[in-house]
């Protein structure tokens, strides 16, 4: 599509290990991302999410082995060297991490983190820098921000400091936002607020965004399409209300029975997936998942992995029970 700002093809990362076989942390990952679209990748922890967000940004160094392509614009980004892809970093990408607090720097106040971040991609009088670091902590609702850009990190509270991080990600205008867990520190209110931050930023200013999250209420609240790994393998993509109103996949459907609501009874006992994610030393054979899956077909789930298919216009779902039922 000509509107496609990133895509991303056969992504495969590996963690190498000295005189052992590699750890397979992300399996062949594909999808694509159109500009001004926001993309939320869901899943537990050390289903391959974050690994995924870092790939693109290109910040993943030895033990870590990454295969395929990262197309942004149509220019593969593992193919760049390093000075060009800094340089595609300070301009084109923005990232918001889940904890600001190991995020920013402590011995350095907030506006020359920022100053830093805005002469890293143009060529700004200090003055200028200053000036424009002002407006972005303003814009992202930091009060007095004339003052408090003197201010160092552990002088702001955690919504704050992760107002700070929104800050510096968008510095530059970039075409994509990156947010890892952005609100994971964060308590429910604070979470509420940088939620509708993110969302007024990037509606005000036309950016692409890919949300990674745990959390499916985040994520129904800010994103347009929605992306579930398990095991390091995207298995379900959608538009954010069909996935929710009709999962396909088994996993997907307990993530969204497990969501706690305003409306639910409390009296009835919440929604958990038994057992436990697989781990990166024994990721099971054949679907990932069928340890855990509740409808299983135990002689072709625990020997063959199912193929991520298209099941109807943008809908895609990786499932032998869906195999079987067309």
């Amino acid at each position: 599509m000509k509107d496609t700002l990133l895509e991303v093809k056969n992504l495969e990362i590996d963690i190498q290990r000295k005189g052992s076989t590699p750890l397979e942390a992300v399996r062949g990952v594909n999808f694509s991302l159109a500009k001004k679209e926001r993309l939320g990748i869901v899943g537990e922890s050390g289903s391959g999410k974050s690994l995924t967000a870092l790939s693109i940004m290109r910040l993943l160094h030895a033990p870590y082995e990454i295969r395929g392509e990262i197309l942004f614009n149509g220019k593969d980004l593992s193919q760049l060297k390093d000075s060009e892809m800094a340089r595609v970093r300070a301009q084109d990408l923005g990232m918001v991490y889940q904890d600001p607090t190991s995020s920013l720097n402590p011995v350095f106040t907030v506006g020359e983190q920022i100053i830093e971040a805005i002469q890293l991609a143009e060529d700004v009088s200090d003055k200028d820098a200053r000036d424009r670091a002002i407006k972005l902590l303003e814009e992202v609702g930091v009060t007095d921000a004339k003052n408090r850009i003197d201010e160092y990190p552990h002088q702001f509270s955690g919504g704050m400091r992760q107002r700070v991080m929104v800050a510096m990600a968008i510095s530059t205008n970039p075409k994509l936002l990156i947010a890892d867990e952005p609100t994971t520190a964060l308590d429910v209110t604070t979470q509420a607020r940088v939620i509708e931050l993110l969302n007024r930023i990037v509606e005000e200013r036309n950016i692409a965004v890919i949300l990674i999250t745990h959390d499916l209420g985040v994520a129904s609240s800010f994103c347009d399409r929605l992306a579930v790994m398990y095991g390091g393998k995207i298995i379900e993509e959608g538009a954010i209300g069909e996935v929710i109103k009709e999962p396909l996949h088994p996993y997907s459907k307990a993530l969204v029975n497990s969501i706690c609501t305003m409306t639910m009874d409390v009296s009835a006992p919440i929604s958990a997936i038994g057992g436990q994610p697989p781990t990166l030393l024994s990721i099971p054979r054949g679907c990932t998942f069928h340890p855990r899956c509740p409808v299983a077909i135990q002689s072709l789930c625990e020997v063959k992995m199912p193929i991520l298919e298209i099941v109807s216009q943008r809908r895609k779902a990786s499932c032998h029970l869906l195999e079987k039922s067309r």
